[in-house]
C-alpha cells in the first residue's frame, strides 16, 4: 500500500540525514516531494497547498536551526500529511436511534457490495453490533445474491429482495424489517454504475430521502487516484455524503486517492479496505496511514490486528506445551503458519514495523508469503503421526510426501530444518516467559486503547 510513494519520499527524506536546513536543500527537497505527489496522482491544488504549507514550516527559525535537517523534514512533512487527510480517525455515528442506517453509494466496479459485507462485520466484531443487510441493486445481474453470499461468511443478517421490486420499495420494506428485528445497524447496498448519470443520481435521491440515513458513504476504488476525490464530489453535491471508504487500498502503490479526497470534498475516509477477504477492512487513521508513507511503521494497528487475529488461548496452551518439556512438533509449526497468515504474511507485518521503509526493493522482494502456503501444505501432506514425531520421517517418507504437496525432497528436507530452528528458538523463548510477556502486553496495550465503558 502507498509503495511508491512512499519509496520516493522516503529517499527524499533519507538525503538530509546529518545535514542542517539551508534554503538550497529544502528547495531541492521539496522539488523532490512534489515530483513524487504529481506521480502518485495527487490532485494538483492539492500538491501545491501541501508544497506551500511545508515550504512555510521549513523556513521557520526553529526549524533550520535544527541540527539534523532529516529529523526536522521528516516531522513536518509527517504533519502536514496528517492535516491533508483529516487529523484523526472520523467514526461513524452509532448513536441515534436503532437502526441506524447506512446507505453505501459508488460507480460500478469499485468494489461497493464486498465493502458492505466488510463493514457489517467490522461494527458486528469490534462494535458488538447486531446488524443487518440489503441490496437495492436491481439491476446488476446477481448482486442481490452476490450480498446474500458475503453477509453469511460476514454473519450479517440478510435482508432479502428481488429484481421484480423497486429500489424504494425495497428499503421501505427493509427499514420495517429491521426494526421489528431489533437491528443496531441497517446497510443498504445501492446499485453502481460505470459513470455518474442523471438517472442513477436521481434514484440515489430517492432513496436517500426514504431512509434519511445516519450516514452515506461512497466507497471509491483507490487506485483511480484523482479521479475518486472528483467522482466523490460529484456524489457529495448529489446526496450530502458523510464519509468515503477507499476499497482496493492494498493494489494501490501511488496513495492519491487517499491525500485527495479530503481536501477536494472536505469529507473525511472513514474507513480502507485492505485485501478481498471480509476482515480485511481497518478505520482510516491519518496519522498511522502518514507514518506508514514515510516509512516510520504503524506498531498501533499491528497491535490490534494481534489482538484481534491470534489466538490467546492456542499461544498459551502451547507455551504450557514447551514449558513442561514436550517438543515443539510440525502441528505447532502449521499453527503457527496459520497464525502468520491470520495476519496478513509477514509483508503486512514488515510494512507496519518502522524502519521498513529503509529497506530497498530487493530485501522487500525476499520476502515471500507464498513460501508460508508451500510449507503448509507439505505439513498437510503428512500424517498425524509424522507431524508429532517429525525424527520418524526418512527417505521413503520424505518422498511421498514431496509426491503429495507437489514439492521437492530438498524442500522438505527444508522444511525440517526450519522445523529445527524454530523448535530450538520456541524452546528458548518459552523458558524466559516471552510468549506470556507478549500476550500480557498486548492485552494491557488493548485494554489502554479501550474506551471506558467497554472494557
Amino acid at each position: 500500500m502507498f509503495e511508491s510513494l512512499s519509496d520516493r519520499l522516503t529517499r527524499t527524506v533519507r538525503g538530509l540525514a546529518g545535514k542542517r536546513l539551508t534554503d538550497t536543500n529544502i528547495q531541492d527537497a521539496l522539488r523532490d516531494v512534489r515530483r513524487s505527489l504529481l506521480e502518485a496522482d495527487v490532485a494538483l491544488d492539492v500538491v501545491s497547498s501541501f508544497i506551500a504549507s511545508v515550504r512555510q514550516r521549513a523556513i521557520g527559525a526553529e526549524v533550520t536551526s535544527s541540527l539534523n535537517a532529516h529529523d526536522a523534514f521528516v516531522k513536518i512533512v509527517h504533519r502536514e500529511l496528517v492535516e491533508l487527510m483529516g487529523v484523526a480517525n472520523d467514526t461513524l455515528d452509532l448513536a441515534a436511534a436503532p437502526p441506524v442506517v447506512v446507505l453505501m453509494a459508488g460507480l460500478q466496479g469499485s468494489g461497493k457490495t464486498t465493502t458492505v459485507a466488510k463493514l457489517a462485520r467490522f461494527l458486528r466484531e469490534r462494535e458488538r453490533k447486531k446488524v443487518a443487510v440489503v441490496s437495492a441493486d436491481v439491476y446488476r445481474p446477481a448482486a442481490i445474491e452476490q450480498l446474500h453470499l458475503l453477509a453469511d461468511e460476514a454473519q450479517a443478517r440478510f435482508i432479502s429482495s428481488t429484481p421484480s421490486e423497486s429500489p424504494v420499495d425495497i428499503v421501505d420494506r427493509a427499514l420495517i424489517d429491521a426494526r421489528t428485528q431489533f437491528d443496531d445497524v441497517l446497510i443498504v447496498d445501492t446499485a453502481g454504475r460505470l459513470s455518474i448519470d442523471e438517472e442513477m443520481m436521481t434514484e440515489l435521491a430517492l432513496l436517500h430521502g426514504a431512509l434519511s440515513p445516519v450516514e452515506t458513504l461512497f466507497v471509491v476504488d483507490a487506485m483511480t487516484g484523482q479521479d475518486a476525490a472528483l467522482t466523490s464530489k460529484a456524489f457529495d453535491e448529489a446526496i450530502a455524503l458523510t464519509g468515503v471508504i477507499l476499497s482496493k487500498a492494498d493494489g494501490d502503490a501511488r496513495g492519491g486517492a487517499a491525500l485527495s479526497i479530503r481536501a477536494v470534498t472536505g469529507k473525511p475516509i472513514k474507513f480502507i479496505g485492505t485485501g478481498e477477504k471480509t476482515d480485511e477492512l481497518e478505520a482510516f487513521h491519518p496519522d498511522r496511514v502518514a507514518s506508514r508513507i514515510l516509512g516510520m511503521g504503524d506498531v498501533l494497528t499491528l497491535i490490534e490486528e494481534v489482538e484481534r487475529k491470534v489466538d490467546k488461548k492456542k499461544t498459551s496452551r502451547l507455551a504450557r506445551k514447551i514449558k513442561r518439556g514436550r517438543k515443539f512438533d510440525l502441528e505447532d509449526f502449521r499453527e503457527q503458519l496459520s497464525q502468520m497468515a491470520q495476519l496478513g504474511g509477514v509483508s503486512n507485518m514488515l510494512e507496519k514495523l518502522p524502519g521498513a521503509g529503509t529497506l530497498n526493493s530487493t530485501a522487500r522482494g525476499q520476502v515471500d508469503d507464498d513460501e508460508f502456503t508451500r510449507l503448509a501444505v507439505m505439513i498437510d501432506s503428512m500424517t498425524v503421526h509424522e507431524r508429532r514425531f517429525p525424527d520418524v520421517i526418512n527417505g521413503s517418507r520424505k518422498r511421498r510426501i514431496a509426491l503429495g504437496s507437489g514439492s521437492q525432497v530438498q524442500d522438505v528436507n527444508r522444511l525440517l530444518k526450519q522445523h529445527k530452528q524454530m523448535q530450538k528458538m520456541m524452546k528458548k523463548v518459552t523458558r524466559r516467559g516471552g510468549m506470556e510477556k507478549m500476550m500480557r502486553g498486548i492485552e494491557q496495550t488493548q485494554s489502554a486503547q479501550r474506551p471506558k465503558g467497554r472494557r
